[in-house]
């Protein structure tokens, strides 16, 4: 069955081009979120992926109507493709069921596995460079100067 999601970011957004789109790629049901894609909590995104069967074609107009971020997005599918679900975005041209489309979804992976090494050295390289400019990182501690040195001198009389 082709089941369809769509979702626009804000209440007074008009999902209608979505939705024509998706009854046009022949979705049998659709569910819509009126929800940012940061928000964790898009009640019927949940209720499609509960929907979804082994053999089911999960259709979307466009990558970012499904996922949050790159990562979160990968995580998906890689779910999907484990219960057996196809995946298939109408304006990227991504269908899992074929070769390319597998190929297409592998290079949004390697992509996605580029950005976080990316991420990790730039963050590692921040760090280093905040430390030599005398930066303190870390949890900020929960007692003062004074407060250690009180505790130390109660301590030694004990």
């Amino acid at each position: 069955m082709k089941i369809g999601y769509a979702r626009v970011s804000t209440t007074d957004q008009n999902p209608a081009l979505q939705l024509s789109e998706l009854k046009r790629a022949g979705c049998k049901r659709i569910f819509t979120d009126k929800a940012s894609g940061a928000h964790v909590k898009r009640p019927e995104l949940a209720k499609c992926l509960k929907a979804l069967k082994n053999g089911d074609i999960l259709i979307v107009w466009k990558l970012d109507r499904l996922g949050r971020s790159l990562r979160d997005l990968i995580a998906l599918l890689d779910d999907l493709k484990a219960r057996g679900v196809v995946f298939r975005s109408l304006t990227e041209a991504i269908d899992t069921a074929t070769p390319t489309g597998r190929a297409m979804w592998q290079m949004v992976g390697i992509l996605a596995e580029l950005e976080r090494s990316l991420i990790q050295e730039r963050t590692k390289a921040g760090r280093a460079t905040a430390q030599a400019w005398g930066v303190k990182t870390g949890r900020k501690p929960l007692q003062t100067a004074q407060q250690v040195a009180y505790a130390r001198i109660c301590s030694q009389r004990q």
